[in-house]
């Protein structure tokens, strides 16, 4: 525990129409890392790859993006676990780093969402449930969390307006991330106010608003044994827990719509690797693919009790100078949602954070942080504990 650190990350600006290719695009977020790191690819011993491949027109993206990188002939990893690849490409980064197979890998995080149409990506994302019993019956990925949300409203007697104010959130932020896509104000108006497209119903009870946008982007995380980071690193970022779980496909299987399980059981494991707790930590991304995912994780996480997550959102408690802030880059809500580069993003920004170089968006003096990344409909749960200091 705590011999493993990040030296380096990177993103690319998430954009709806990126004009050139996936090897292009990655080495856009690798580029920035390496700057980042101060190293050159000499001193990269290994690479990860990770994106969800239906929907790249490339077959086996991980040699053709690792090539363009300049990383041959060290081996390259291929990683996908849907939406959370690159928050499982860093857990296997770390596996082989404490395993001593490795000194230093690259986490390189890729999608071009626009390489096919909105419908067949729609079509793909459907395809993440279970091919026999569920998305031949149309399942799409908004109304799979439309199910979420309906359920956690009439448990909890939470209202529209919660989920509303989420967004508002992730907009005030997104406001200042230049990474970001959508770079403009929400108000709680605009989700009902005749004619406004936040307040346009997608799949009831969601409307626009409550839904992130795809998005073509890159980013890159570089780890290190201890020894390199000591050497190469001023600022070393420790990877303090990790944990990941996984639910069943099938919505049938589940035994709470309220409630990711694969998210709790990853946050259990990461707290108990890292020795820390919900109330340690100081500043959190969470994948807040629709607005009811974000509020269902303040509750995974151990941040609200079951039911409570409600009143964080109306005490501006998740806001940069709340009790615990959540997303302050926008989220994917703001930045987009690159499928296999997300959780990279995310990373990157708890990173910056803790580093102090998060510039608008900075949190005060933060020790630790934590990633929540989701894969599909809750199917692949990825918690991570980073912290300014070793411990243990």
């Amino acid at each position: 525990m705590g011999n493993v650190a990040i030296i380096g990350v990177g993103q690319s600006t998430f954009s709806r129409q990126y004009p050139g290719s996936i090897r292009e695009l990655a080495f856009d977020a690798f580029s920035e890392a390496m700057k980042d790191a101060q190293i050159t690819t000499k001193d990269i011993d290994g690479s990860v790859i990770c994106s969800s491949p239906e929907y790249d027109k490339q077959r086996s993206p991980s040699s053709l993006v690792a090539e363009y990188l300049g990383l041959i002939p060290i081996p390259t990893f291929y990683v996908e676990t849907l939406c959370s690849s690159s928050s499982t490409g860093l857990k296997l980064a770390y596996s082989l780093i404490e395993s001593g197979l490795h000194d230093m890998i690259a986490i390189v995080g890729v999608q071009k969402m626009s390489e096919i149409s909105s419908k067949e990506s729609q079509e793909r994302m459907g395809r993440g449930a279970d091919i026999q019993w569920e998305s031949p019956f149309g399942t799409m990925m908004p109304a799979y969390y439309a199910m979420h949300a309906q359920a956690y409203l009439d448990k909890y007697d939470a209202e529209l307006d919660d989920l509303a104010k989420v967004r508002v959130k992730s907009a005030t932020y997104g406001q200042l991330n230049e990474k970001a896509y959508y770079r403009k104000p929400v108000a709680l108006e605009d989700f009902t106010t005749e004619g406004s497209k936040m307040a346009d119903p997608v799949s009831s009870p969601l409307r626009v608003g409550d839904c992130c946008a795809n998005a073509d982007g890159s980013s890159c995380v570089i780890v290190a044994s201890e020894e390199k980071a000591k050497s190469f690193c001023k600022k070393p970022i420790w990877v303090l827990g990790i944990g990941a779980g996984l639910a069943s496909v099938n919505m049938t299987g589940r035994e709470s719509l309220t409630s990711l399980s694969a998210a709790e059981v990853a946050a259990e494991q990461a707290y108990k690797m890292a020795g820390v707790g919900p109330k340690d930590i100081d500043v959190a991304e969470v994948h807040d693919c629709f607005t009811i995912a974000e509020v269902m994780a303040y509750e995974n996480l151990g941040f609200a009790e079951k039911g409570g997550a409600k009143e964080l959102i109306r005490g501006k408690e998740t806001y940069k100078e709340g009790s615990i802030p959540v997303n302050v880059d926008g989220g994917l809500l703001s930045k987009g949602h690159p499928i296999g580069a997300t959780g990279g993003s995310q990373i990157r920004t708890i990173v910056l954070q803790l580093r102090d170089e998060a510039g608008q968006m900075q949190v005060k003096d933060p020790q630790i942080g934590l990633v929540h990344n989701i894969g599909g409909v809750g199917v692949y749960g990825n918690v991570t504990i980073l912290g300014r200091e070793q411990r243990g």
